[in-house]
């Protein structure tokens, strides 16, 4: 069993950075992959980011690309996201996931954290 439990979210100005932190604790070798997911509010939840677990290999939605940045600290047992030029739209609460591999944390993730909040006003 992994538990992952997210930080660093807040409220934030347009055009401002966050950066989030997952943290897996349990059995976090037991993911291969690692992911961020994103909800709006009144909207559904939908993947952002993720990474393997060496770190190397990543892949991004179209609407984060080139503004947020994932990796991961093994050592650490930690994943991050580093969210750069934020917009309104990037409101929402923010999971993290793991799973197998980039395509089913991407799809179907077997863990979630519990979500962080950010807010980024206009």
């Amino acid at each position: 069993q992994v538990e992952l439990v997210e930080s660093g979210g807040g409220l934030v100005q347009a055009g401002g950075s966050l950066r989030l932190s997952c943290a897996a604790s349990g059995r976090p070798n037991s993911l291969a992959a690692m992911g961020w997911f994103r909800q709006p509010p009144g909207e559904e939840r939908v993947f952002i980011a993720a990474i393997d677990w060496t770190g190397i290999s990543t892949y991004y939605s179209d609407s984060v690309k080139g503004r947020f940045t994932i990796s991961r600290d093994t050592a650490k047992n930690t994943m991050y996201l580093q969210m750069n030029n934020l917009e309104p739209a990037d409101t929402a609460v923010y999971y993290c996931a793991g799973g197998s591999s980039i395509a089913r944390v991407a799809t179907v993730p077997s863990t979630w954290g519990q979500g962080t909040q950010v807010t980024v006003s206009s």
